[in-house]
């Protein structure tokens, strides 16, 4: 049998590898590894494939799957495929697991659930994924997964490189633009980012980043834009020049999700933190230079009574505290709401506090005192208080909320709620956040057009009347291809906004420009990619983004509002 561990390290390793840019000007040589790789890859090219009972993968079937399974599967079903916000894919189930193993089910099963999804939010990748691919699928969720090798804090300062040094950039801007509502734009598949002037609509540039870059983040002066891809490579773009500049660049782990920034003060800019999925960790690294600080692994008990120990306890959403020196970190599969203090980013103290499983995304409410995180696989909304570092509550809304960041709103009767949509039933749930009676609870709950979930994220703004909600992943055509928008005072729906003519696909994520009058939102999974501008009062189409370098769009962050937490 071929050596898994080694091929997941050659796999991954050379996306990570293939799409980084830009050549390092520290004085070292970035190819000494190459010969060790060459010879790696040699070693695994003498065994003949993988073969499990009657199931048989050659080596390029091999290597092809695990790149799909890390692109489309592993967010929701794990790096090692033991589950999370997905069931588990493992040949046989795991002992009290209620999901059968994917040898019961079988190819044909298998092939029913890919290419039709499920209403629990799986998208139906039939038309995404080949036939092809979905048959090698069958068969490489029927044996057994690859190991995941090391990869800490030697392997991360490995890949670190340093191409701009902070003292040859310069100390204020080339240009006269508002760098304030810039607005940087993922194009995932490609591993690219495009940076757009907000005031003008004009392309800046179109960066190579990092394969299936997730999220955005900016530091806590506007100035850089990092992005983490699914690759955990973390990019750092400085917006001060003419043209903006990747000017540094590491890799955290073989696959990520989340990073951020510090934002209190007299921190701001200092460090920004890394939350790996495989391996997963925290890691810590200077966020002028990148240059990693520490590694701490999540690894450990869950939150539930019987305190099961988890290895794979992956870094979900991760954000930065205004009001203390602290990140909170979201542990997925052990439940556990990790406050990291910074202050000393060599040895961090970490308090836990134990919530529900399987956490995933979140955000502020309008006091930013207060965290609320999906807890999505177990149908909750996780509250905690940042400063006094302890669990609220915890609340039921619906079936797997993925609420973004969340957005918080103001209803007619004056009461302030942070909203959330869901993935597996059509329902946004309003919770309460100031004080009163109902506080901490959800206050109204209100249903999108048409049937079924599929929501993968709600918006307003604080200059805004509207609430905006997307379907994205809905089974229904029309249905993912638009976003309603509601009244964000009376929830009472305003309108459809529908695909115009001459775009294709699905509609995703909003956002707004910093003066919260437009509404950015991405066309992607279809024949013809776009970016779509609403004016916020009139909900009327302003301007279509197209061109050869608007390959999928998905997450837009516009740097005002991601740096100041405005949602």
């Amino acid at each position: 049998m071929k050596n898994k561990g080694l091929v997941y390290l050659s796999v991954f390793g050379s996306l990570a590898l293939a799409s980084c840019g830009g050549g390092a000007t520290e004085e070292k040589d970035t190819h000494a590894e190459e010969p060790a790789k060459e010879e790696k890859h040699e070693e695994v090219a003498k065994v003949d494939g993988v073969t499990e009972g009657d199931i048989h993968l050659t080596n390029a079937e091999w290597d092809e799957a695990q790149a799909i399974y890390f692109d489309r599967c592993a967010g929701c079903h794990g790096s090692t495929r033991k589950g999370a916000t997905g069931p588990h894919l493992l040949p046989n189930a795991p002992e009290g697991n209620k999901s059968p193993g994917t040898l019961m089910l079988g190819a044909a099963g298998l092939k029913a659930f890919i290419e039709n999804g499920t209403p629990g939010g799986m998208p139906e990748w039939k038309g995404i994924m080949t036939d092809g691919e979905i048959e090698l699928m069958t068969r490489f969720l029927q044996v057994t997964p690859p190991v995941v090798p090391p990869f800490g804090m030697a392997e991360m300062t490995e890949t670190w490189k340093l191409i701009i040094p902070v003292a040859d950039r310069p100390t204020t801007p080339e240009h006269d633009r508002n760098i304030d509502n810039y607005f940087g734009v993922i194009m995932r598949d490609a591993g690219k980012v495009a940076i757009i002037d907000g005031d003008t609509k004009e392309k800046l540039v179109v960066l190579k980043t990092g394969f299936a870059v997730h999220i955005l983040r900016t530091s806590a002066s506007g100035r850089y834009i990092y992005s983490v891809g699914r690759d955990g490579r973390i990019t750092m773009i400085d917006t001060y020049y003419e043209t903006p500049k990747i000017v540094a660049e590491v890799r955290g782990a073989f696959d990520s999700r989340s990073v951020e920034v510090s934002k209190f003060k007299g921190y701001e800019d200092k460090y920004l933190v890394f939350g790996g999925y495989s391996p997963a960790h925290i890691a810590i690294m200077d966020a002028q230079t990148l240059e990693p600080i520490s590694v701490t692994p999540t690894a450990g008990n869950a939150c539930d009574g019987d305190k099961e120990y988890i290895e794979e306890a992956r870094v979900a959403s991760i954000v930065a505290s205004h009001t203390d020196p602290v990140w909170i970190c979201n542990i997925k599969e052990r439940g556990m709401v990790d406050i990291v203090d910074y202050t000393d980013p060599v040895h961090p103290q970490i308090t836990e506090i134990p919530s529900a499983r399987f956490l995933h995304d979140g955000g502020w409410d309008a006091s930013e005192h207060y965290f609320l995180v999906a807890a999505n696989a177990s149908n909750k909304i996780v509250v905690i208080d940042v400063p006094n570092k302890k669990l609220v509550k915890i609340i039921e809304t619906g079936i797997k909320p993925h609420p973004g960041r969340g957005t918080n709103i103001t209803l007619a009767n004056g009461d302030k709620v942070w909203v959330t949509s869901h993935l597996g039933e059509n329902k946004l749930s309003f919770i309460k956040t100031n004080e009163g009676e109902g506080q901490w609870t959800v206050v109204r709950e209100v249903q999108a057009s048409g049937t079924g979930g599929g929501a993968l994220f709600v918006k307003s703004h604080p200059k805004s009347k509207h609430l905006w909600v997307d379907r994205t992943l809905n089974t229904d055509p029309a249905l993912n291809s638009s976003v309603d928008v509601f009244n964000s005072a009376t929830l009472e729906l305003e309108n459809t906004i529908t695909m115009p003519e001459g775009v294709d696909g699905r509609m995703v994520h909003m956002e707004y420009n910093k003066g919260g009058d437009e509404v950015w939102i991405s066309v992607f999974m279809g024949a013809e990619s776009a970016l779509l501008i609403y004016d916020d009062a009139s909900l009327e189409l302003k301007e279509i983004i197209k061109g050869d370098w608007v390959q999928n769009p998905t997450g837009k962050f516009n740097v005002y509002n991601t740096t100041h937490d405005i949602y």
